[in-house]
């Protein structure tokens, strides 16, 4: 069957970007991965490795590049950058782009979408929300913990065919997808766990089995995720008070699980605090919802998370 995308750039070669490169790699496409750390230990082993509980995926021969140029124009840029990195966006995506390629960005946190559509045109991007539980385990490889759930869906309207293409081809790679009507609800909706779990295990630095186990911890959470519902609702996002419980006690299950920016700060690395934190909060403010509680956390991470140097 003829494949809708049938070339592949990854952006961003870090866990979520091996793991769709692996999954649609393994389903016949081509997938280039843009990689800088792991580049040489990648082209020596000559795979990238994805290992799940139902298997392991070997990418062979895996197509690592170390810059835009030699990846070429791709039908589907993947971005999976962390949003710290996003200001090398247009360096790095704009050499894949030929006239019809769909730009798929996973990342974090508010404002990644709205970023990417103004450098390169809100028609070709693609919004993806990404709920997995997975590391780095080595070069080019990661370990997935449980299958991922995935949303996509089209910046600034509904799905339309390239979008429903889109879902199929990564439908069909073995990736349980779901399609939004609304990328920017989806999006808050990711919220609700991301600015609670994530922000408080770097500002307490717990992992989240032990801040659900904590009293005062789980009441601070129960009342984030309260103020990121007022805030949905002030955008005309109903998030009902069941999808709140739902995300709470999702967590204690995953035993003491270090989300993705509690990783990014104990490897001494930039967190990403104004997508996930700070953007949500002032959009907030702007439609006149308070939000305090964040306003807190949002103040504590600053003062935390390591920040790259002032140009000189």
């Amino acid at each position: 069957m003829e494949l809708p995308f049938p070339t592949v750039g990854i952006v961003g070669s870090g866990a979520i970007g091996i793991y769709f490169g692996s999954r649609l790699g393994a389903a016949g496409a081509s997938v280039r991965f843009l990689m800088r750390g792991d580049l040489a230990a990648v082209k020596a082993r000559g795979s990238v490795i994805l290992r799940e509980r139902s298997g392991v995926i070997e990418l062979r021969p895996a197509l690592a590049f170390g810059s835009p140029g030699e990846v070429g124009k791709v039908d589907l840029a993947i971005v999976s950058l962390k949003t710290t990195s996003s200001g090398a966006a247009a360096g790095l995506v704009g050499p894949l782009l030929g006239p019809r390629t769909v730009i798929l960005t996973l990342q974090n946190g508010l404002g990644a979408d709205e970023f990417l559509a103004g450098l390169f045109g809100a028609e070709r991007v693609a919004g993806g929300l990404v709920f997995m539980a997975s590391m780095r385990t080595g070069p080019g490889e990661v370990t997935g913990f449980s299958p991922p759930v995935i949303s996509v869906g089209r910046f600034g309207g509904p799905p339309g065919a390239r979008i429903l293409e889109l879902a199929g081809q990564l439908k069909a790679s073995g990736m349980a997808i779901t399609v939004v009507d609304n990328l920017l609800e989806a999006r808050w909706r990711k919220l609700v766990w991301n600015i609670p779990f994530n922000g408080l295990s770097v500002a307490e630095g717990l992992t989240t089995d032990r801040i659900c186990a904590d009293p005062a911890l789980a009441e601070e959470v129960r009342a984030l995720m309260r103020e990121i519902q007022r805030a949905a609702r002030g955008f005309g996002f109903e998030i009902p008070d069941e999808y709140l419980r739902k995300q709470f006690d999702v967590t204690p299950p995953m035993g003491p699980y270090q989300p993705s920016s509690l990783v990014d700060f104990l490897a001494g690395r930039e967190v990403e605090v104004e997508a996930i934190w700070g953007e949500p909060l002032r959009r907030a403010q702007a439609i006149g919802v308070d939000m305090p509680r964040l306003a807190t956390l949002y103040s504590r991470l600053r003062a935390k998370s390591p920040r790259p140097p002032a140009n000189p």
